[in-house]
């Protein structure tokens, strides 16, 4: 199996395509996210971004800087849509995506990581072979073919992503519809839907649904019998998500995503119409995928990157709490909307030398988006008080910080005390694999302890 995943090839017509609709789309969400005004909100007007912990180092460029930044990362969704220079304009898209991805967590989504994972992908991927401002000025270069391989690695991660999240949405508020009454809820006022998503039995639907076609979507998908109508419920159900939840390009990325399950001929016919067919051995340019001696190497380097996508989602189970109160695990975990959060709370910042309380004023430095996350989610406390005692230092003062009547409230509930206010938050660490203790226990584990 493995020799037959690295040696046969297939007409390479689905990853090209591919390469042009990835290009575009991410193109288009990062020439949307400038004229939106996302990379204002989120990268340019905050002092501070709170970027995912290990990676405090990175930081957005000062000023007006994040403008040109985006804009060159649109350009080289262009350069990967044509082809051009594509192994370079793969490599910087990924560095750049995955350096404003990691700088900021306040607009966090599933869907930007994905698109970190893919494009991490696509700098592998030989998508400039064919149909290409590359293969038209390296003939050396073209063929019409791709190993077997290219075909699965794909099929693989998306196999993981969906099905993470269908296991995800297995639990208490989303089998009962609480947790889609939530997300609904702000949707009363869209035309014509509005009212009729606030109806129990559309929520029953729709959460019944999103579990079904996560776990069912991929596997219909590769079995012929089932391939056109698992499209066509692709498209109505990324659509329905587009038009609903306002998600950017994915819904978008995921149908195109389906080029790599249709057969290579269609896909060639369909869309590329004056490339030459795949004739198999009709070329010598179809080469191995690696060359001799390398071949260890390569599949050392897959074993390790699907065993990382395979453990990463599952380590909130060994960390102490439940996962859906604590947040500890829930990112990079296709946990994907399954909960709505809301905090309040007062900071306290004391003078250490003197024990005198001095004033803070959140508000004066975090956006209302940061705002409404530093009271709800356990790392942004953490970083803000991080960020308090480091503004203090700049001042002379050696500051403890606290987190005075924290109460959060889950999809709904009454609100329950979240954070010790006991704890000094700005001169305690950061586990990133394990639980904090001043994260009180959720109020349904309490009951169970009585």
């Amino acid at each position: 199996m493995v020799q037959r995943l690295l040696h046969e090839r297939m007409d390479n017509s689905p990853l090209i395509i591919f390469r042009v609709f990835f290009g575009v789309l991410v193109a288009m969400e990062c020439f949307g996210a400038l004229f939106t005004g996302w990379v204002q909100r989120n990268l340019v007007a905050p002092e501070y971004t709170f970027p995912f912990i290990p990676f405090e180092w990175l930081q957005s460029l000062s000023g007006a800087g994040m403008y040109p930044y985006f804009g060159f990362m649109g350009l080289l969704g262009i350069s990967i849509a044509l082809g051009f220079r594509y192994r370079w304009s793969a490599v910087l898209f990924f560095l750049f995506w995955s350096g404003a991805y990691f700088m900021q967590k306040t607009a966090y989504n599933n869907h930007y990581y994905l698109l970190v994972l893919l494009s991490l992908i696509m700098c592998f991927l030989p998508a400039h072979k064919s149909v290409s401002v590359d293969a038209k000025n390296h003939p050396e270069l073209r063929t019409e073919s791709m190993p077997l391989l290219v075909k699965w690695v794909v099929v693989a991660q998306l196999f993981l992503v969906y099905t993470y999240a269908a296991i995800a949405k297995l639990y208490g508020d989303w089998l009962s519809f609480e947790a889609i009454g939530v997300l609904m809820a702000p949707k009363v006022n869209y035309p014509l839907i509005g009212s009729l998503l606030q109806t129990p039995w559309v929520q029953a639907v729709v959460g019944t649904m999103g579990i079904v076609f996560d776990l069912l979507i991929i596997p219909a998908l590769l079995w012929k019998p089932t391939r056109k109508a698992a499209f066509i419920c692709s498209i109505f159900f990324h659509l329905f998500n587009s038009i609903v939840f306002q998600i950017g390009i994915f819904p978008y990325l995921s149908l195109a995503f389906t080029v790599f399950f249709f057969e290579p001929e269609t896909i060639r016919k369909l869309f590329l119409r004056k490339k030459p067919p795949f004739v198999q051995g009709g070329s010598k340019k179809d080469s191995p995928l690696v060359q001799s001696g390398k071949t260890n190497i390569l599949l050392l380097a897959l074993g390790l990157y699907f065993l990382l996508q395979l453990v990463l989602p599952l380590r909130h189970h060994i960390i102490q709490g439940d996962v859906l109160w604590t947040e500890e695990g829930h990112r990079l975990s296709w946990r994907m909307m399954l909960r709505s959060r809301q905090g309040k709370g007062t900071f306290k910042v004391v003078d250490k030398t003197t024990g005198a309380e001095l004033p803070v004023f959140p508000e004066k430095y975090l956006s209302s988006a940061q705002l409404r996350k530093v009271y709800a989610y356990p790392d942004f406390t953490w970083q803000f008080a991080q960020w308090l005692k480091r503004d203090f230092a700049q001042k002379g003062r050696t500051v403890a910080v606290y987190l005075m009547n924290s109460e959060v409230s889950i999809n709904r509930r009454p609100y329950a005390p979240f954070i010790d206010p006991n704890t000094d938050l700005a001169n305690t660490p950061w586990q990133t694999w394990q639980h904090h203790p001043w994260i009180l226990p959720a109020p349904w584990e309490q009951s169970t302890q009585r």
